[in-house]
């Protein structure tokens, strides 16, 4: 058995080290506009929201349904604080960058300094807080004026003026309002109506991330080959009015996260709910579907409940519209109440939170209250349904197509360490198992041994989980790639870094693959994968599927191409990519059928591994970051990764009838489960010879239906695999059945 353990080289680079304390004082080169620390002092804690806000109604109140999403924990989400450790190592200030929207209240109180996050207090776990989200104003000043003193104004001065949206630039109200989209509250606090609340630039504001110190000091800024020029300073510690922060858009320099831009590039922006109709029939689904569903509940055909025009935006499925009740005040009752849930996929870093929270090693916000981890967990259920709304599967013969029903990239978000893909298992006529393609479990290394990791917990041998093969020919992983050019690291050498910074790490023993040095030393146009975030200037691979008509100029612009450009459809100036992937399958010799299944991980053991390796411990207040991310990955089922949806393959080359068919004396064959569905009479079963029903089948009927697969191509015989679904009685109501799964809510 292979124990995993720090290598002696790394561990002679660790004792050597020279060891910085964190920054007290932002360094320019971190710097961005809008409101700044100390500005504002008037924002409240969500507790005192609560009083009105929430104990009424856990489905639809803000409360319980913020209180239980990732933005009201990003203050103690762990991975943040081991990411920090090493962000403040390779960039002493560059914490302030995080902290900015980890932490709202604690960023514009002026807690953020030291920039390790030691100055911040325990009020300021609550990541983004109700009063910074409802005390935005648009930056470009077009509607109320929120604070900006010169030179950090967050827009690039025009008349009229455009905004910088993203990174936290956030222009905040001064005034003791809060603000948000109604023009008729009967709130008890003052308030103001805000378009900027509906608007998709909202979001913005942190869901495009930049890198201001690579932006201004890279030789590339950051950016793409295809990218426009940036206008920054190339030198450290240069006044602010010279740095890339201050004179372009933000998706210009540094790219980190680019969801806002990669929806800014699609087609949904331009898209009314009303008109989903339109779209083509295979993105009529997931969560597409389910945001006109939600909307049009207001009766106005998809618009807002007052007639504003709703789009396909952000808010149309992380804000999505509900029935209710604002308050405990007993308001009226709204039909286009946003629901503060912001799902997004994290159903992992709950488990995590509240394990950490157990041990009393929550670096912020720990001894949670019933009522955090009551709304947290029912976070962690959003997120796996938000993530099984994300992706449909068809199967055409032997070719897979990937449909992405998302507004942005399939998948999206911060980069490091999500990855999904497809887990393929080929069977013969007798069910044994011939391959597995994308399979994920216990690792072992190139000579078959356990690959160990000590599990902090109780110092014994833990084998670790990961994709088994992560570059095979028939694997197919989507994820996105960041790392460092030879040019740069020179740069980074005259800068002062050590030559001996290691840049990665072996997964299996842990050893430094590559160093800072080492690949200064290379020859031109080099470049290598690091999770060196606040030093990577390259995205070297990303192969996320892209939205629905992502327009190559717009993403061009905004640094949201695919790497590399040319594929989903390799369209040219004026062109769009596609929104689907479509993969010949390759069965092995023998194949009879095989199950697919898309598997999506938040946090993959190689990052893992970096975050526990790469913390040098040179910062008190940080240096058990690492271990403690390790401790929880370890320990809660290492992300153990979710299945967004399945389909099947079945050998048809023999087959001489369609794949579905109501059984009876006289059987009836069907090209799909929907037809056949809509033809069959209550008590009758469909049969197919698919082991998954695939694709989505809307039950509208009063029936009870009986559903079996597995059966060969004449319906002979079945391989053992029954009912997948059950026997299904409909009451009056629709129901939706995704892929052959029943969720019943």
């Amino acid at each position: 058995m292979k124990i995993f353990r720090i290598p002696s080289v790394l561990l002679i680079f660790l004792l050597l080290a020279h060891i910085v304390p964190a920054a007290t004082t932002v360094p320019t080169d971190v710097q961005q506009p809008g409101t700044q620390p100390g500005e504002i002092g008037n924002l409240e804690t969500p507790d005192k929201c609560d009083n009105c806000h929430g104990g009424y109604s856990p489905s639809t109140e803000p409360a319980h349904n913020w209180r239980g999403s990732m933005m009201a924990n990003a203050g103690r989400d762990p991975i943040f604080w081991a990411t920090l450790a090493v962000a403040e190592q390779d960039f002493d200030g560059a914490g302030d960058l995080c902290i900015r929207c980890h932490s709202t209240a604690g960023w514009l109180a002026g807690r953020s300094t030291p920039t390790d996050g030691s100055g911040l207090r325990a009020g300021d776990a609550d990541g983004v807080e109700c009063d910074f989200c409802h005390k935005m104003t648009d930056p470009d000043n077009s509607e109320h004026t929120g604070i900006q003193s010169p030179p950090f104004i967050a827009n690039d001065g025009g008349n009229p003026a455009t905004g910088y949206y993203g990174s936290g630039m956030a222009s905040i109200w001064g005034g003791n309002q809060k603000l948000g989209p109604y023009s008729d509250a009967t709130a008890k606090h003052q308030f103001l109506k805000s378009k900027f609340h509906r608007s998709v630039d909202f979001c913005g504001t942190c869901h495009d991330v930049s890198n201001p110190v690579v932006g201004d000091l890279a030789h590339n800024n950051g950016t793409h080959e295809t990218a426009d020029p940036v206008i920054s300073s190339g030198i450290p510690g240069a006044p602010v009015t010279v740095k890339a922060a201050f004179n372009n858009f933000p998706y210009q320099y540094g790219i980190v996260e680019r969801t806002f831009s990669e929806y800014k590039s699609s087609g949904l922006v331009r898209t009314r709910v009303r008109d989903y109709l339109t779209l083509p029939a295979d993105l009529q689904g997931g969560a597409i579907r389910d945001a006109y569903n939600y909307a049009v509940v207001a009766g106005t055909g998809g618009d807002y409940e007052d007639g504003t025009p709703r789009y396909f935006s952000c808010q149309s499925c992380h804000l999505r519209p509900v029935t209710g009740q604002g308050c405990n005040k007993n308001p009226a009752i709204r039909k286009d109440l946003p629901l503060h849930d912001m799902t997004g996929g994290n159903y992992w870093m709950p488990d995590a939170i509240q394990y950490l929270d157990g041990k009393g090693l929550l670096r912020l916000g720990g001894a949670m209250s019933a009522v955090q981890k009551a709304a947290i967990n029912d976070g962690k259920v959003r997120a796996m349904a938000q993530l099984s709304s994300a992706v449909s599967l068809s199967v055409n013969g032997n070719v897979l197509k990937i449909i992405n029903q998302t507004g942005h990239k399939l998948i999206s978000g911060y980069p490091e360490g999500r990855r999904m893909w497809l887990n393929i298992k080929w069977y013969d006529t007798n069910s044994n198992l011939l391959r597995e393609d994308g399979a994920y479990g216990p690792l072992y290394d190139e000579n078959s041994q356990p690959v160990t990791v000590i599990n902090p917990a109780d110092g014994i041998p833990v084998q670790v989980s990961s994709i088994l093969d992560l570059s095979g020919p028939n694997v197919r992983i989507y994820e996105a790639h960041y790392g460092m050019t030879r040019e740069w690291a020179n740069q980074l050498l005259s800068l002062g870094y050590s030559s001996g910074l290691p840049l990665s790490y072996d997964r299996y023993t842990g050893a430094t693959a590559l160093t800072l040095g080492q690949l200064a030393a290379q020859g031109p146009d080099t470049e290598h994968e690091t999770f060196h975030f606040v030093l990577n200037n390259k995205v070297i691979k990303d192969n996320r599927i892209p939205p629905y008509r992502m327009s190559y100029d717009d993403a061009r612009v905004r640094n949201a191409l695919p790497v590399p450009a040319t594929q989903y459809g390799n369209p040219a100036a004026g062109g769009f990519y596609n929104y689907w992937d479509e993969i010949p399958l390759n069965p092995p010799a023998g194949a009879d059928s095989a199950y697919i299944d898309m598997l999506y991980q938040p946090t993959s053991w190689e990052y893992i591994q970096f975050l526990y390796l790469a913390n040098n411990r040179g910062n008190a207040f940080l240096a058990n970051e690492g271990v403690n991310m390790l401790d929880a990955w370890l320990n809660t089922g290492m992300a153990a990764p979710y299945i967004m949806a399945s389909a099947g393959w079945v050998n048809t080359s023999a087959c001489a009838y369609p794949p579905v068919r109501i059984a009876g004396t006289t059987p009836v064959y069907y090209p799909a489960l929907q037809s056949a569905y809509d033809s069959a009479s209550g008590g009758d079963t469909i049969q197919s010879h698919d082991i998954v029903f695939n694709g989505d089948l809307f039950i509208d009927l009063d029936k009870t239906i009986v559903l079996e697969n597995g059966y060969n191509c004449d319906y002979a015989t079945g391989n053992g695999v029954t009912s997948i679904i059950g026997n299904i009685i409909v009451s009056a109501g629709k129901t939706t059945i995704l892929s052959g799964i029943l969720n019943i809510m």
